[in-house]
């Protein structure tokens, strides 16, 4: 049998469940981009600009659902598995689960309701646009409650360490059902007049199958985790709730001010600046969304083992894991962010001509603003894995203020730039602070050899290279094209070489011997 120290072991663990994670969260980025597009040209500027502000509200109304069980239901499963309590592993799920369900009940009527206000305030300058801005808005509003499940349930199977059904059923299967259903409405767009609340319908109906699947899987997980024969006490499951909510209540309001972080400022952009506006932002930020994926593809594999060892108080695993981890989202995401401020004037260009003139300084601003985020790894979890919840919460509202107040001075002078220097100065107040705190009350820090290594190998290969080039043989499609023979083998040639400090031998098969 091949023995491994408990570091090594841990990154083969994170690197198994993170590649396929990976895998699938590039999958739903990549869709996510496609939707953007046919949604983009099927309904034109207006109407897209009310789509993508009907879907952050969504998205913001389900993360107030959520109530922070995102962290919670992979916290206190490993946690509870760790410490010999997996006996509780029950009254847990049921714990964060019941109040998800009630709430985004409720938050689902109540968007309903409020669905003319909110179409009045964001499309206030597109008067004919409001009708099918309300119609949206409470086409999504039906499906709320099974976007908030969904994700708390696939939460809570992360728990139990399986990344299958994240993986399968989020990432493939309900991204590839937008994709296709999307993809429909907007192939009958080309006979008819695009429909806002055909979009929204298309884009929301496919969390219906995901989330029974979903409910399938955690019951199978739980049933097959489940101790024989042992019963919990009241006096057990009284003090669970009361521990599982003093963790996860300060995260609650923390996860909701976090995804107004991601999507309040496309709602902003339509209040203070427009609905064109808001759908050249909207458009030209979507990469954010597909590099948050691979943050995420990463993270949620690495955060049940990183539970469990700050839980026993193994910093040194800790550490091993957060380092390689950052290692690895470097590698993956910094390369992504510098393709995309290089070739941005082309890609833009295929939303329209408009979105490519008033949306490349937009792509610059962000993407640098994502290079020292990734940088930093996934601090924000690493934070409340070490059990400071409140100080996440203090670091979430902080940014979330940065973010509110430049919006509001600059969107109304500068449109989206204004948006994208507000959204760019938050993620760099929101990355720092928690990489402060996490150093000094843990000990913990991302800059290891593999850090380094894939943050020299990305910005040499994609920051240097190919502006060289094109310095020399000019912008146009050559140019980039000779760029990109150039700079491609070399990153390929150097992660090869560098493999040792990436900490890539994680990701072989585990060779056993006898």
């Amino acid at each position: 049998m091949a023995v491994l120290d408990k570091p090594a072991a841990g990154a083969r663990g994170a690197a198994r469940g993170g590649l396929a994670n990976m895998a699938g969260s590039a999958l739903a980025g990549g869709t996510g981009v496609v939707v953007t597009w046919v949604v983009a040209r099927s309904l034109g500027a207006e109407q897209a600009g009310a789509f993508f502000a009907a879907t952050a509200a969504f998205v913001l109304a389900g993360g107030l659902a959520k109530l922070g069980t995102q962290t919670g239901l992979v916290y206190w499963p490993a946690r509870l598995r760790a410490t010999g309590r997996a006996h509780l592993l029950g009254a847990c799920l049921r714990t964060g689960l019941t109040p998800v369900a009630v709430l985004s009940v409720v938050l689902a009527v109540a968007m309903w309701l409020a669905a003319p206000a909110i179409a009045r305030v964001t499309a206030h300058e597109a008067g004919h646009v409001v009708d099918a801005h309300t119609a949206g808005l409470r086409m999504l509003a039906v499906f709320l409650p099974l976007q908030a499940l969904t994700d708390a349930l696939l939460t809570a199977t992360r728990g139990y360490r399986a990344m299958r059904p994240t993986v399968m059923l989020d990432r493939v299967l309900r991204s590839g059902t937008q994709l296709l259903f999307v993809g429909a409405a907007g192939i009958a767009a080309l006979w008819t007049a695009g429909s806002l609340p055909g979009f929204a319908l298309a884009w929301a109906a496919p969390y219906l199958p995901v989330t029974i699947l979903s409910a399938y899987a955690l019951r199978r997980l739980y049933r097959e985790g489940k101790p024989p024969g042992v019963t919990t006490r009241r006096v057990e499951r009284a003090g669970l709730r009361r521990e599982f909510w003093r963790f996860t209540g300060p995260r609650a309001v923390a996860s909701v001010a976090q995804l107004a972080l991601q999507r309040v400022d496309v709602l902003l952009v339509a209040a203070l600046g427009g609905l064109v506006p808001a759908a050249v932002y909207a458009v030209a930020g979507r990469f954010v969304v597909l590099i948050q994926f691979a943050n995420q593809g990463i993270s949620q594999s690495v955060q049940p083992r990183l539970a469990e060892a700050l839980a026993v108080g193994d910093r040194r695993t800790a550490n091993d894991l957060y380092q390689t981890a950052t290692g690895w989202l470097v590698l993956v995401t910094w390369p992504v962010n510098l393709l995309v401020i290089f070739f941005a004037p082309v890609w833009l260009r295929l939303f329209g001509v408009r979105y490519a003139d008033e949306g490349t300084t937009v792509v610059a601003v962000l993407a640098a603003a994502m290079l020292i985020a990734t940088g930093c790894g996934m601090v924000d979890m690493v934070l409340a894995m070490a059990g400071r919840t409140s100080w996440n919460l203090v670091n979430v509202l902080v940014a979330l203020a940065v973010t509110v107040v430049l919006d509001v001075l600059l969107i109304p002078r500068f449109g989206a730039l204004g948006a994208a220097v507000g959204l760019a100065c938050s993620m760099v107040v929101n990355n720092l602070m928690p990489l402060i705190q996490v150093g000094r009350s843990s000990g913990l820090h991302p800059f290891g050899r593999g850090t380094r290594a894939a943050a020299l190998l990305s910005v040499t290969c994609f920051g240097g290279i190919p502006w060289a080039v094109v310095a020399v043989t000019g912008t146009g499609p050559t140019g980039r094209t000779l760029a990109m023979l150039a700079a491609v083998p070399a990153f390929l040639a150097g992660t090869w070489l560098l493999r040792v400090p990436l900490a890539l031998d994680a990701f072989k098969p585990m060779r056993r011997t006898s």
